[in-house]
């Protein structure tokens, strides 16, 4: 965990009283994550999460806070955020935005079968359609926007050939978002960073989806691609699982059947997907922030896996 903000215990039990959870018990760091500040903060109530957010601000947030709530509202599993008596989900604590949610059921299902890939398959699917006539917008903040402009500011660690793979891949995505199959492709809210250690399993049954705060509108099937490059590929190698990916795809189609454009871009958005998490990690290792248990991951996880997606693009 990224520990940028320390949260005393009488600033948490002072939130949690006000937002009428009860008196604070206990307040830990979570392990995980590196982008803000996140405690379990457990009251004679029950357990929260308590965040702390660095980077984003106050006017961006609600985007990411009313999200959750609209999704819960239509039985989304996903954590719902605390009001306080005006009825505000955004707090302050040491002059940062905060919120607490209600913590999720279950654990990370670090070790993914078909099963698994194929509920989170399902309920992508589910949550791209409950998401369709939330009513706030706003862009998927780590999109090709953002690349543009972070690729020139890790090229200069990079060797050669990952510099040349980085300016080219960066060029292919720029050409794929003029075309007009891109401009087809079916958008609203998405996750975008729904990653294994984000969704909640208890044995194979999912019991929900959480941080949210990489969220933005954007392309349905990028979201799904982010899926599959890490639910469906084998961590150490960065080799696609045929049987895992199969199976999350029959189960988000079952629910929201591909148009024509997803299909044909379902092999450059596994690309967009990569690279967007290849060029965050390199962000993150070379140029990190100071916290107090900060742990970078490895950037070259994602370059072998945007090789891969190269070299062996998977079509339907």
């Amino acid at each position: 965990m990224a520990v940028f903000t320390e949260v005393t215990e009488t600033q948490a039990n002072d939130l949690m009283q006000s937002l009428n959870l009860g008196r604070l018990c206990a307040l830990r760091g979570i392990e995980g994550g590196i982008e803000n500040t996140n405690y379990f903060a457990t009251t004679d109530q029950g357990e929260y999460v308590l965040t702390v957010f660095e980077r984003l601000t106050h006017e961006q947030l609600p985007f990411y806070l009313l999200l959750m709530k609209h999704l819960a509202g239509r039985g989304i599993p996903v954590p719902d955020p605390a009001a306080n008596r005006d009825g505000d989900v955004l707090h302050t604590l040491s002059g940062k935005p905060a919120a607490v949610v209600n913590k999720l059921a279950g654990k990370s299902q670090l070790q993914p079968q078909t099963a698994h890939c194929a509920a989170v398959g399902d309920m992508l699917a589910r949550m791209h359609l409950a998401g369709s006539d939330y009513n706030r917008s706003q862009p998927n903040l780590r999109g090709l926007p953002w690349w543009n402009e972070t690729v020139p500011v890790v090229l200069p660690y990079l060797d050669e050939a990952q510099a040349t793979l980085l300016r080219s891949e960066l060029a292919y995505q720029n050409h794929i978002a003029q075309g007009a199959a891109y401009a087809a492709l079916p958008r609203g809210p998405v996750h975008a960073d729904l990653f294994r250690d984000n969704v909640m399993f208890d044995g194979e049954q999912l019991t929900g989806f959480f941080d949210f705060y990489f969220a933005g509108v954007d392309a349905w099937l990028f979201d799904l691609a982010v899926c599959l490059n890490d639910w469906c590929i084998d961590l150490p190698s960065g080799r696609h699982d045929q049987d895992r990916a199969l199976a999350m795809l029959h189960s988000y189609m079952a629910v929201r059947p591909l148009s024509a454009a997803e299909r044909e871009l379902l092999p450059a958005m596994l690309r967009a997907g990569a690279l967007r998490f290849w060029i965050s990690r390199l962000w993150d290792f070379y140029l990190p922030r100071e916290a107090s248990m900060l742990k970078p991951h490895d950037p070259t996880h994602f370059e072998r896996v945007l090789r891969g997606r190269i070299d062996q693009p998977v079509t339907l």
